[in-house]
């Protein structure tokens, strides 16, 4: 067995891609295990890491370093451009309440961790690894690092301690916030799926379901008037789609004139229906949806890259092609086929016409559902640099001795929300169909934990073996658990967050990916992701001015 021994701990390549593959798979079948109920989830792979970490499997310290950051980059991207589209919504609707919550478990940390520097004598530099490492964010490390190396006549042991701080914390700042969101479910009796439906409703609630009527005309000052004329329809959300006149179905287009007596199919949100009733009559006994003739209804997916990002209106759909959409499917929701509506890639749109035009109007759209399938690489590895050269900007904030960096953890994640919102830009379209967002986001996040456990597990085992590692170990576990303990019951007891929502801020706040894995692995729901964007920017700053502040006026 030599020649297997040789293959796990020579460094190479081939070792580094097998240690890698073991690890992952081990931490995957790891994840499957339950505890109470609860499976381990992604955890397992970190727990995996330390495991072979500690047996002498080592990768290559650069090799690693480039693994970690690789996955890293694509859990963060690909999470940007699953949640650009709503993030905005969310921010609108909830950011203030969110990122209070967040900033009182930043504030929280910082004290805790004061506290415990005074109460056992823990060196500044030390305590503030401890909370780097306990809040998961390597970027308040570095700052930490460099604001140490500002402070004339610093002793060199001192710029060590940061690190073995964050080396001893860390893993247990990731399991902690796990841990915490698993036993916050267990106590509060949480029903995930019936969060997710709550939450799903009131994502929709802004896009009242689409219902469909049909009126009779019996307003006699409907007398030869265009549709394209009557009160109130423009901005209501309504399409009248057909209408019967003199027993004979035909397209309802905007020139069409009404008269008393006619009756027409109309579809939109039932407030918009009602207005349009009270103007025009009554609803009618007859079905015009049901009823056969020259018109019927098909549902045309928009697959072509130069319509994503144009709006209904500038699509002249109506006049070019003499159709009518009624509604546009989108992420299981109905939406209004409002004039300014921009079109994504992947809607469903239910359009209204003669079978010509709508053979017509299919390739326009593209309606080819395996383009979906489809994973562009070009817009892929764009939006790539473009996150690694918006994280590496240097800016300078007033008072640090330093320019703060989003760093590969933070400028990716918001290149990849502003490009999914964008949709596109010239002739680069930022979509991914969902297979390959959850291949890349899951292979990356088993990257970073499988080189993070690994990486840490000479020294969590080492530590252990020590007095002060303990007491250290158990400083870090308090700074993680103490203040996401209180912004929980804060956030459910109080602000009535749902527990969706709830587990994105508090992975948010802890700028902690894995956490934001497990929530996200809870269901199928974007709330996790949704909310964790919505704090990480400002997360992320606070947490990395706070490192710096503590020993910068403290030293």
């Amino acid at each position: 067995m030599d020649w297997l021994n040789h293959v796990l701990i020579q460094p190479g390549a081939g070792q580094s891609i097998l240690v890698l593959c073991l690890t992952g798979a081990l931490g995957m079948a790891l994840g499957r295990v339950k505890i109470s109920g609860i499976p381990v989830g992604i955890a397992g792979v970190l727990f995996a890491g330390l495991l072979l970490g500690n047996t002498g499997i080592q990768l290559h310290p650069e090799v690693a370093m480039f693994a970690r950051e690789l996955g890293l980059l694509l859990f963060v991207y690909t999470i940007g451009l699953e949640l650009g589209p709503s993030f905005l919504d969310s921010l609108k609707r909830q950011g203030l309440k969110l990122n209070a919550l967040a900033v009182f478990v930043v504030a929280g940390g910082v004290a805790v961790t004061l506290a415990l520097a005074g109460l056992f004598g823990l060196p500044l530099p030390l305590a503030v690894g401890l909370l780097t490492g306990a809040t998961t964010n390597t970027p308040s490390l570095g700052a930490a690092q460099q604001a140490l190396t500002q402070i004339p006549g610093i002793a060199p042991e001192m710029l060590r301690l940061p690190a073995v701080g964050y080396a001893l914390a860390y893993p247990l700042g990731v399991i902690g916030i796990i841990t915490t969101l698993a036993l916050l479910r267990v106590f509060l009796r949480i029903q995930v799926d019936q969060e997710a439906a709550r939450l799903k409703a009131a994502e929709s609630a802004p896009s009242p379901p689409i219902a469909r009527w049909n009126i009779l005309v019996r307003n006699p000052n409907i007398h030869d008037i265009p549709i394209s004329r009557l009160p109130g329809l423009e901005n209501s959300g309504v399409v009248v789609s057909r209408i019967l006149q003199q027993d004979r179905l035909a397209l309802a287009l905007p020139g069409t004139r009404l008269h008393p007596g006619d009756t027409v199919l109309a579809v939109g949100p039932e407030s918009g229906l009602e207005a349009l009733r009270l103007v025009l009559g009554e609803r009618a006994s007859t079905d015009l949806h049901a009823m056969e003739g020259p018109v019927e209804a098909r549902r045309v997916v928009v697959t072509q890259p130069g319509v994503a990002g144009k709006s209904l209106r500038s699509l002249n759909l109506t006049q070019d092609y003499g159709v009518n959409v009624t509604r546009v499917h989108r992420s299981g929701i109905d939406l209004a086929p409002q004039p300014g509506l921009a079109l994504q890639m992947g809607d469903q749109l239910t359009v209204v016409g003669q079978a010509a035009d709508l053979d017509r109007l299919a390739p326009v759209l593209g309606n080819s559902p395996k383009a979906l399938e489809h994973l562009n690489i070009l817009p892929f590895f764009t939006g790539i640099a473009l996150g690694v050269l918006v994280g590496s900007i240097p800016l300078a904030l007033p008072g640090l001795p330093a320019p703060v960096k989003l760093g590969l953890a933070g400028g990716p994640l918001l290149v990849g929300m502003l490009l999914s919102r964008f949709i596109r830009v010239g002739p680069l379209v930022w979509y991914m169909p969902p297979n390959a967002n959850l291949l890349l986001r899951e292979a990356g996040i088993v990257l970073f934990l499988s080189c993070v456990g690994l990486q840490a597990g000479p020294g969590f085992v080492e530590a252990l073996q020590q007095g002060q590692g303990w007491l250290w170990m158990l400083a870090g576990a308090s700074i993680t658990l103490i203040p996401l303990a209180a912004a929980a019951l804060a956030g459910r007891l109080f602000l009535r967050l749902n527990f969706l929502t709830l587990c994105g801020v508090l992975s948010g706040s802890l700028t902690d990916p894995p956490a934001l894995a497990y929530a996200n692995s809870l269901s199928d729901s974007n709330g996790p992701a949704v909310a964790y964007a919505t704090v990480y920017p400002l997360t992320m700053l606070l947490r990395i001015i706070a490192a710096q502040l503590i020993l910068l006026l403290a030293l």
